[in-house]
């Protein structure tokens, strides 16, 4: 993609908004809630139907989901993007979006995605792609790959199954702060050591939640995005990488392509993760988060479990993430990268309600695809960034 395409502050997001969430009515469908979220983005920037152009969208759920969500929704867009490379590919999409808006090919880019897998149950919605090599072994898909990195971690740098709980404690703790969180009740480390193993080392509460919902962005223009109602997110920086599509092909189970994704993002912003406030990460698992804050540079490779150890990330700490309660206590219905880059976006316009980060300034937005995958780094900021 040419750089030229790609410049800092070129294009903002000015409507974000989710569909209902946790576990939907009867008979909704996946379109049903990716226009519902489409509808309030819509109003939420201060457009209509009429106004797009550009339609992005994906979901395990249609084999042709920009087709789908255009017939859907009436929509006869000039431009049209159905990337998949998992929980990542909305961040991915910012970027190609950008590039289109840059080139003219269109002018008003929805972002899209839903799921109703907790209504259908996760075996009816996807199935693993046949894996000969790991097959064998029977894993847990997809726990028992990032319970396979979460041990190697535990094995090189000493982290523990307590650090990993604080995670989950503090995601709660956020959630607790959000009425649209799926979970409603506090959370102890304790409790997260004594719930049910999954996959060795993680426990249910290691893991995502299952529910269904969706999400949509609007993205536009910087200088569209000045006339519009909503504050606009500046998009400062990008960066993807796909490293590996099966986990036993990972190079190092301890390193993600987080690493590159999120350089290229700072270099673009000319940001460093120093001059974050607000950090959003797909948190499929705990131990995705702890391995995010170390690859985008927020604590030391092998510093990640005792950084998070003493409430750093959680309600009053120093580096607020994962302010909705993310994937762990928030929703998570399968590509969760949809929803990071909605919490950032509302942290950014100071309309997070109890869960605000004063003086919120700059966030990134990481998205994580597959068995960590597919790495894809969004860094947003206001008007006061530019």
């Amino acid at each position: 993609m040419s750089s030229s395409a790609l410049q800092r502050g070129a294009c903002a997001i000015v409507g974000v908004a989710e569909s209902d969430l946790g576990q939907v009515a009867a008979g909704l469908s996946p379109m049903d809630l990716m226009a519902q979220a489409t509808h309030r983005a819509l109003a939420d920037a201060g457009l209509s139907l009429d106004d797009i152009d550009g339609v992005f969208a994906t979901t395990s759920q249609s084999r042709m989901p920009t087709l789908a969500l255009s017939e859907y929704l009436g929509l006869r867009p000039r431009y049209n993007d159905g990337t998949n490379i998992g929980g990542c590919s909305f961040m991915s999409m910012i970027a190609h979006a950008q590039a289109a808006i840059a080139a003219g090919l269109c002018e008003v880019a929805l972002i899209a995605y839903a799921s109703t897998q907790r209504s259908l149950g996760r075996a009816n919605v996807a199935a693993a792609d046949a894996n000969p090599y790991e097959a064998p072994y029977r894993p847990l898909y997809t726990a028992s790959s990032y319970a396979l990195a979460a041990s190697r971690h535990m094995h090189e740098f000493g982290t523990t199954r307590e650090q990993l709980a604080h995670i989950a404690v503090a995601a709660r703790q956020w959630a607790l702060l959000n009425p649209n969180a799926w979970e409603k009740e506090p959370l102890t480390v304790d409790e997260v050591l004594r719930s049910r193993m999954v996959s060795s080392p993680l426990t249910v509460r290691d893991c995502c939640l299952v529910t269904d919902g969706g999400g949509a962005l609007i993205v536009t223009s910087a200088r569209r995005a000045r006339s519009l109602r909503a504050r606009p997110a500046y998009v400062l920086g990008l960066g993807d990488d796909l490293g590996h599509y099966s986990i036993s092909n990972m190079p190092d189970l301890t390193t993600t392509g987080a690493v590159r994704s999120g350089a290229a993002a700072y270099a673009m912003a000319g940001l460093a993760a120093r001059d974050i406030d607000v950090v959003q990460v797909y948190d499929a698992f705990t131990i995705t988060t702890l391995l995010f804050l170390e690859d985008l540079g927020f604590c030391p490779k092998g510093e990640g479990g005792r950084f998070v150890a003493d409430g750093r990330i959680a309600p009053g700490g120093s580096l607020p993430v994962n302010t909705s309660g993310g994937g762990l206590s928030y929703c998570h219905p399968g590509m969760f990268g949809v929803f990071v880059l909605i919490e950032a976006v509302r942290q950014l316009r100071g309309e997070a309600g109890r869960r605000q980060v004063s003086g919120c300034e700059t966030a990134i937005a990481h998205g994580n695809g597959g068995t960590l995958s597919a790495q894809s780094t969004v860094i947003l900021g206001t008007e006061a960034t530019l």
